[in-house]
């Protein structure tokens, strides 16, 4: 906690809570009244994100003209108001039930005998914060990232939905959508758009796509690769105008496209994109009316580079602020938006700006300013009391008008979800394989043959080569000394076993393979193998663990991330599973491989949208054109 922050809470003037203890309170009730305790959490769910009901609005009134008393005000504080850029000092919140009531300075004829009194002391008060563009069906349950995301402040996500879609379908997503209901905070989210390059895995048919837009918690649907939208626009297209006519949002990802051809995507109806890394990227989307997403996450962080643009004074209205997905040790070490938040004001951007950036500019977007995003009569009563205007660190975090953490101690514990049978049980595959399995046979019995080869230029970004490999008894064999070694994609859903076995330079694995069964956009396992027997081995390991990331040796396992949902989510405490994945990273290390998430890396070579040359069951794609091309060079 910083030293500013420190000073004001010892001192019970700055914050204090005043209010009539109800009889019975623990020695807690300072900080929290409400439901009955279950240890030092409250076990409660909140109701799902709802429009404000007629009975609430009349309460509201009631409140706000002195009638009726509120459940919670807080009082003293220092108020970020969004909507016009100021700070209003001596002011109070007024909350019913879930509802902010009034905003202003004369709050006392709200104030009742049971009104639950925070006295701010001067402390900045905010809206809570709300991460726009999210990966939450990534590695670990949502109520395991809850634990650790809300107690800084952030109260709204909108996550992406695409990893269960390739593999089980409407179901899994309804489960996945269910897990994230009766939260402490409020979690949106988009439909899969599914591009893919799969055939099996592309795509999503209008009628289920319509029955999860009919969902009051689906607001958009998700990113959209922009290559495949100009490539197959007769596909697309028609998704995105059922989209449209649901009055829900179109999330872009144009990363590369410029000129014309960003002109294209954005007149196809896109609305925002969460790629550009460079300030000229980023100027070239705002000009054309795009929201810019700019990321600071575990996948990437571009908030410094970006953060230049201030320079040019422009109007900042349409740059949002979001993680792209948080890493477990991330999380545990570094939070959620709280910290990003204060690495944009670290950056050199105006503090009021950068907290609309993650909360008033992120609603617009979404359409749903009527609900959040700023502190004003009629929004959900979603705060974060902090100790100044530069430091963002959260004394108190309210979400759905209730007191969900304060000084990073959570107090209302996230709901668990019971996950489904199938939604645990999704790694289909036809048999057990044998190093057999991996065997690539040529069309010659010896010599050299040429070979396209998917080239690492970096941990994330391929290429197509042609070399020529050796030919022995008709077949072709990997070569260490020239780092190229075997990788395979094996669907585990639509047909399940279905194998293209192909080869990669650069990635500098030595001995060994390296598999994982959260393959980008497909329903692929992913393995990566300098010996036959070790890929077969480790696919075989995540058959029996029912997904998972697994690291073999001389047919040996030597570390393994059990994810069990969906064949990409673990069970495990958050603590657990970044012990697991740091594992896995120092095994795979050990065995040569110096890319600074080589997880990562594997995953993303099924992936429709990084370039250029990429891998799945049915072969090797070229992102240029989108043609699914063989093994071999005629």
């Amino acid at each position: 906690m910083h030293a500013q922050a420190q000073e004001k809470l010892s001192s019970p003037v700055l914050v204090s809570i005043l209010l009539l203890k109800p009889q019975g309170c623990d020695k807690n009730a300072e900080i929290y009244s409400g439901p009955e305790r279950k240890g030092d959490l409250v076990m409660e769910k909140s109701e799902s994100v709802s429009l404000i009901s007629v009975e609430d609005k009349k309460e509201l009134i009631q409140v706000a003209l002195g009638r009726e008393a509120a459940d919670l005000t807080i009082i003293n504080a220092n108020l970020v108001n969004v909507y016009t850029g100021e700070i209003f000092e001596g002011h109070a919140v007024c909350v019913k039930k879930k509802w902010i009531a009034y905003v202003g300075d004369k709050p006392e004829d709200k104030i009742g005998k049971e009104t639950e009194v925070i006295d701010a002391g001067g402390s900045i008060v905010i809206p809570g914060l709300i991460d726009g563009h999210t990966h939450l069906a990534w590695m670990y349950s949502v109520s395991e990232f809850l634990k650790y995301a809300m107690t800084g402040g952030t109260t709204s996500l909108v996550t992406e939905t695409m990893e269960p879609f390739p593999v089980t379908g409407y179901a899994g997503i309804a489960d996945f959508l269910e897990s994230m209901n009766d939260q402490p905070i409020k979690i949106f989210a988009t439909a899969p758009f599914m591009a893919s390059i799969s055939q099996k895995a592309r795509g999503i048919s209008t009628e289920t796509l319509s029955r999860l837009l009919a969902r009051n918690t689906i607001i958009g649907l998700g990113e959209s690769y922009w290559q495949s939208v100009l490539q197959e626009p007769d596909r697309m297209l028609p998704v995105f105008n059922e989209t449209l006519r649901f009055g829900k949002t179109l999330e872009g990802h144009s990363a590369g496209a410029t000129g014309n051809k960003l002109n294209a995507y954005i007149a196809a109806g896109i609305t925002s994109c969460h790629e550009p890394i460079r300030t000229k990227e980023v100027l070239e989307r705002l000009r054309l009316g795009m929201y810019v997403m700019v990321r600071e996450g575990s996948i990437r962080r571009d908030l410094e580079a970006i953060s230049k643009i201030k320079e040019t004074g422009i109007d900042l209205r349409l740059l949002i602020l979001v993680t792209d997905g948080v890493g477990p040790k991330d999380l545990l070490e570094k939070g959620c938006m709280e910290f990003v938040v204060q690495k944009a004001i670290d950056c050199g951007f105006d503090p009021i700006a950068a907290i609309q950036m993650a909360t008033l500019n992120v609603a617009e977007h979404f359409s749903l300013d009527h609900l959040i995003g700023g502190l004003a009569p009629g929004r959900y009563a979603d705060m974060v009391i902090i100790p100044d205007i530069h430091t963002i660190e959260a004394l108190y975090v309210i979400s759905n008008g209730r007191v969900i953490a304060h000084e990073g101690r959570r107090l209302v514990s996230p709901r668990e979800h019971q996950f489904s049978h199938d939604s645990q049980n999704s790694i289909h595959l036809s048999k057990t394989f044998e190093a057999s399995d991996f065997r690539v046979s040529a069309p010659q019995d010896s010599g050299e043959v040429a070979v396209r080869i998917i080239d690492m230029i970096t941990d994330l970004v391929t290429r197509e080569i042609g070399m020529a490999l050796s030919v022995t008894n008709g077949e072709v064999k990997a070569d260490l000394d020239r780092d190229i070694i075997k990788v395979a994609a094996i669907d585990r859903t639509h047909v399940p076993g279905k194998t293209f076995i192909g080869f990669l330079k650069g990635f500098n694995l030595k001995a060994g393979a390296f598999a994982c069964s959260a393959a980008w956009d497909t329903s692929d396992i992913i393995v990566a193998g300098a010996d036959d027997a070790d890929m077969a081995t480790a696919v075989n390991r995540i058959h029996d663990l029912q997904g998972g990331a697994v690291v073999c040796k001389d047919n040996t396992v030597l570390s393994e991330v059990p994810l069990p949902v969906f064949g990409i989510i673990s069970t495990e405490p958050m603590e657990i599973l970044a012990r697991q994945l740091e594992e896995i990273k120092q095994t795979v290390a050990e065995l040569g491989v110096r890319f600074p998430d080589p997880l990562l890396t594997i995953i993303t070579l099924t992936g429709a949208a990084i370039p250029y040359l990429r891998i799945c069951e049915e072969g090797l794609v070229n992102l240029k054109d989108g043609k699914t091309i063989g093994l071999f060079v005629n």
